[in-house]
């Protein structure tokens, strides 16, 4: 499979996933978690705040994050923010996961990962993090092998 087919493929899914109703939305001032997407690894729980991911809009998400989750190494096609809502969120650049180039971002820590740039992420304890981004969403991961099998779920 070329690449260029392997990451339409990761934003075909990363988009249809969206576009289903598992993540929850918030309503007032109460937030409903439900299970992330499929492409992202198993393990996280989303919530819609504003917006559609999966439409040419900002949107703002918030990931709820188990410690010792990880992100491979990935990048999206518009500019990330994220917010470390609680918890230690370890953010670092590269093409694999390296935790002895990380920023550990405490509660309050807030960083944009650019476009195309590529970026992987830990959590340490429990940590939840809001996204603020340009929809439609897309994640491609660096190494397909990385990328989560729906079919285990």
């Amino acid at each position: 499979m070329s690449s260029s087919m392997t990451r339409n493929g990761f934003v075909l899914a990363a988009l249809s996933a969206l576009a289903l109703p598992t993540a929850a939305h918030a309503q007032g001032n109460t937030i409903t978690w439900g299970p992330a997407p499929a492409v992202f690894p198993a393990g996280a729980k989303m919530a819609v705040l504003q917006g559609d991911p999966s439409q040419t809009a900002m949107f703002t998400v918030r990931l709820d994050l188990p410690d010792g989750y990880r992100f491979p190494a990935h990048w999206h096609p518009t500019d990330e923010h994220i917010t470390v809502i609680s918890g230690t969120f370890l953010v670092g650049m590269g093409d694999s996961i390296d935790l002895s180039k990380v920023m550990a971002l405490p509660a309050g820590g807030f960083i944009t990962a650019g476009a195309n740039m590529h970026h992987f992420a830990v959590a340490r304890g429990h940590t939840i993090v809001q996204v603020h981004a340009m929809g439609p969403f897309a994640l491609t991961y660096v190494n397909a092998k990385d990328a989560p099998q729906t079919s285990s779920r």
